[in-house]
């Protein structure tokens, strides 16, 4: 892998997603617009403790999702087009694919990161007691652990419907053991021990120290559990590596 092939491949990602709009709005305003909807349906339900109470996580948990089907089903694009056939003919190396597609990813995750904590913050209300860049942080690593999981699993589909189709198999169970409906410590013991195994545990974790710190830093364990997200991430993408496949048979 080198930085030079790296950065290349980033740049022509970019570009492809400056002329795709519906992605680019999938990717930066189907998360705020769903965070809306929720601050909307509660505030005329009650008094918004309950969107105090399930926003952090849904900003740790919207980004990552949206990011995993967005990356999975544009790898496998990509596959099925015969570029990464085109790619790999190349001196580009496995890794320079998997690492650039991530960072041009990234750069699309610092955006959307960016909105969602402006509108939550700024205009939906949502109390943060710890600071807005550690914000800004956990929704970053959330989502490019979104964007990891999906550059990896998109080695596993044939067709953009079984790309998609893994979302349910790898994410609803995440989405439901991640203490967003029940506290994880409220679980049935094994609920609880599955919880653990589970990155988005962990994102869900770090989104909340952050809102419950004091004094502008954040709760204790925060940290930790960021530093799993993020190791998580480094992992998959690592494991990706080695199931890229130059197309999809």
């Amino acid at each position: 892998m080198t930085p030079g092939t790296t950065i290349a491949v980033s740049r022509r990602v970019l570009t492809q997603l400056r002329r795709d709009p519906r992605t680019v709005a999938l990717m930066l305003l189907v998360p705020c617009l769903l965070l809306a909807l929720l601050r909307w349906v509660f505030g005329e339900a009650g008094d918004g403790a309950t969107f105090q109470r399930l926003g952090p996580s849904l900003i740790a948990i919207m980004p990552f999702i949206v990011m995993f089907v967005v990356t999975s089903v544009t790898m496998l694009r990509e596959r099925t087009a015969g570029t990464l056939e085109r790619l790999l003919a190349m001196p580009t190396g496995r890794g320079d694919i998997l690492v650039g597609y991530a960072l041009a990813f990234l750069a699309v995750c610092v955006v959307q990161a960016g909105l969602v904590i402006a509108l939550a913050v700024g205009l939906l209300g949502l109390e943060v007691s710890g600071p807005l860049w550690a914000l800004v942080a956990v929704a970053l690593t959330d989502a490019f652990l979104g964007t990891a999981l999906g550059l990896a699993v998109s080695a596993f589909a044939r067709t953009e419907f079984q790309a998609v189709q893994f979302m349910p198999a790898l994410i609803l169970p995440q989405l439901l053991l991640c203490g967003l409906f029940v506290p994880r410590e409220a679980m049935p013991r094994a609920a609880e021990i599955l919880s653990d195994l589970l990155p988005m545990s962990y994102a869900v974790d770090a989104m909340t120290g952050v809102q419950a710190g004091t004094g502008g830093a954040v709760a204790d364990g925060t940290w930790a559990d960021l530093g799993v997200v993020a190791a998580l991430a480094v992992v998959v993408l690592m494991l990706g590596t080695l199931t890229l496949r130059r197309r999809t048979d």
